[in-house]
């Protein structure tokens, strides 16, 4: 009979391991297919071409020691690069418990029991102790069969989320690349701006001092004299405006590298040069985009995810399967207890089945669709504003750049216009009014071809950026951190 029994379960076993070959419920994940431009709808102007894509380190185009300092620290040390990086574990961690869902589920315990039993329970004399105990050690093991795909589904969309981490750690690293540039550059653009204002200032103190003496000796008005006053005086108040965006842009750059505000305050005191873009610019392809923004990627595997959970969803629609197990040693004396007649066993097969439950389950799954569908719309949605960031930041750079040249021929139009009013108010042929609106013109031209300058090197950080540039050194970067073994063993992302 104990043969035929212990066939009977074994039987049972089989068929409902043989089960587990079941296709998972719910729908399978097909990646969306997105109508792609076969190019871009701006013109390839201001040294953009559509060379594949080489922008894993851009920073390094401008040529720049110091920004190439800036951005390894930034990458190092950078909190908000931190957070993502324990967004990441977390999300790992989620994958590995997600595995062990698969496996039995075993557990032991041990105890000492003192009881006693109520005397007045008992009917009739008493002829057994009213106290007892009993000694009892066992372990416990619970599998449930994956019949239906619950825990395959469950899987794969915490692997999915997962690599959205991953995408999102590598988004946030194209965001500090990004910022630790563009603040870089206001630091040298109000560098070049108080250079070009403090000449100016001497400039004009020059010339009051010459308007001053032909006042002195009556061969000019005071209202000469208080003209070139007011002027240097307009010109002096610009310098604050520019030291605090100076200061500003320094304290932005020294939290970006983990550091206080003022860390950087004297490394950067020295005055350099806005640094120079690059002759070119290879920008790729509309299509080259989908692949390669960290966002856009974190947002297809999001979508992954979600279809993955509707057949986490249904399959609470369907009966679920579990093997129990108990087996141990119980005995009232302890000096019996480790003996054969102390032992214990029991096992066997367990169905259970939400059946009256349905109506929730529905519910959860149209939950679980609708999800999906938002979900399939941010995706959707962050595909064209990846193309739109790209586009806008193509015709900045390019009329920055025309704007630049023109800025230029300003420049020396002013200088000469200014050069010739001079020389006609010296020799008493020019009026002095001239003499103040072409330094007026002068400086206003000089710092507009500097911010130009320094807009146009800014849009050209804000185009690498709209292209997801520098996520690929994300290895580099966990290895300074000496985070990328514990983090990133075993990680498959999928691509598109």
């Amino acid at each position: 009979m104990k043969i035929q029994s212990f066939a009977s379960f074994a039987g049972l076993l089989v068929l409902v391991a043989g089960c587990a070959s079941i296709p998972s419920v719910g729908p399978d994940y097909h990646p969306p297919q997105t109508a792609v431009s076969t190019n871009w709808s701006e013109p390839q102007l201001g040294g953009t071409t559509n060379s594949p894509v080489q922008i894993v380190e851009w920073w390094k185009t401008f040529n720049d020691p110091e920004l190439n300092s800036l951005v390894e620290r930034a990458v190092k040390a950078n909190y908000n690069l931190r957070l993502a990086v324990g967004r990441l574990q977390e999300s790992r961690a989620t994958v590995s418990g997600a595995k062990w869902d698969f496996t039995p589920t075993v557990g032991s315990s041990a105890g000492l029991t003192r009881s006693r039993i109520s005397k007045n329970a008992i009917t009739g004399a008493v002829s057994e102790p009213l106290y007892g105990d009993l000694y009892d050690t066992h372990f416990d093991a619970t599998w449930e069969l994956d019949v239906f795909g619950s825990k395959r589904r469950t899987l794969e969309e915490d692997t999915a989320n997962l690599a959205a981490s991953r995408e999102d750690l590598r988004d946030m690293l194209v965001t500090v690349l990004g910022d630790v540039a563009r603040n870089y550059m206001e630091v040298r653009g109000a560098q070049q701006r108080l250079v070009i204002a403090s000449n100016n200032i001497t400039a004009q103190a020059q010339s009051i001092e010459l308007t001053r003496a032909r006042f002195k000796a009556g061969l000019t008005s005071e209202l000469d004299v208080r003209q070139a006053e007011a002027l240097l005086a307009s010109t002096e108040a610009t310098v604050p405006t520019m030291q605090t965006t100076l200061k500003q842009s320094i304290h932005a750059l020294g939290v970006l590298l983990g550091e206080q505000p003022g860390a950087l305050l004297e490394e950067l005191s020295s005055t350099e040069p806005i640094p120079a873009t690059p002759p070119s610019v290879p920008v790729g392809l509309p299509s080259d985009l989908l692949r390669h923004r960290p966002d856009v990627r974190r947002a297809e595997r999001q979508l992954a995810a979600a279809t993955a959970d509707i057949g986490v969803q249904t399959a609470e629609l369907f009966p679920k399967f579990s093997i129990t197990g108990t087996a141990g040693m119980q005995s009232a004396s302890a000096g019996d207890f480790l003996t054969a007649g102390s032992r214990y066993w029991s096992f066997g097969p367990t169905v259970t089945w939400r059946i009256l439950d349905f109506g929730r389950i529905h519910a959860q799954i149209k939950g679980a669709n609708a999800r999906q569908e938002q979900a399939l719309a941010t995706y959707e949605q962050t595909v064209l504003t990846a193309f739109q960031d790209v586009e806008n930041a193509l015709v900045a750079y390019a009329n920055e750049q025309t704007r630049y040249k023109a800025l230029d021929d300003s420049v020396v139009a002013n200088k000469r216009a200014l050069e010739i009013a001079n020389e006609l108010y010296t020799t008493g042929n020019g009026d002095f009014l001239n003499v103040l609106d072409s330094e007026r013109s002068f400086f206003s031209a000089q710092d507009q071809l500097v911010d130009s300058q320094r807009t146009a090197t800014e849009n050209l950080v804000t185009l690498y950026k709209a292209l997801g540039g520098g996520w690929e050194i994300e290895t580099k970067a966990l290895a300074m951190n000496k985070l990328r073994k514990t983090i990133f063993t075993g990680i498959k992302v999928q691509t598109f």
